[in-house]
């Protein structure tokens, strides 16, 4: 048990010090990204633009393998464009569904206070409910699933 215990701390470790070759004097906002994605958690990212924030969140999804997906939340935004959406596929005669960007382990929800309040609580169910309602039919999210929402300073 102690080994494993070593070796996961050697592996946070040195997730945090690759990044930390990336991400100059953000130690913080890194642990604690870090953290909320071991704690299958959510982070709010607040800064001015062009900083990082989705250098951090991509350097962290790909320090363990993880599907990164962002959202650039608008006024035209719709559910489905989070969620995924079912599409006839005329040859096959059937609906096909596409999954959204909200499939990902890592998903950076950018400017979410910028679209509809529907398309916000499509959000809203996969950060509390870890699943997504699409058609009627609920789907689980991937797991670790981590939401880092960015909002404008």
């Amino acid at each position: 048990m102690t080994q494993q215990m070593t070796a996961q701390q050697n592996k946070i470790e040195s997730v945090l010090h690759n990044i930390e070759q990336v991400m100059v004097g953000k130690k913080e906002a890194i642990e604690l990204s870090l953290l909320a994605l071991l704690a299958e958690g959510h982070v709010l990212l607040e800064d001015v633009p062009g900083v990082g924030k989705t250098m951090l969140v991509r350097a962290l999804a790909k320090s363990f393998n993880l599907d990164f997906k962002r959202i650039q939340f608008t006024p035209d935004l719709l559910p489905s464009d989070v969620t995924g959406v079912s599409i006839y596929n005329q040859k096959e005669m059937n609906f096909e569904f596409r999954p959204g960007p909200i499939l990902g382990n890592i998903v950076l929800a950018d400017e979410i206070n910028r679209t509809s309040p529907k398309t916000q609580s499509a959000l809203l169910e996969s950060m509390e409910e870890k699943h997504i309602t699409v058609d009627g039919a609920t789907m689980e999210l991937k797991r670790p699933f981590c939401d880092g929402n960015s909002e404008p300073d």
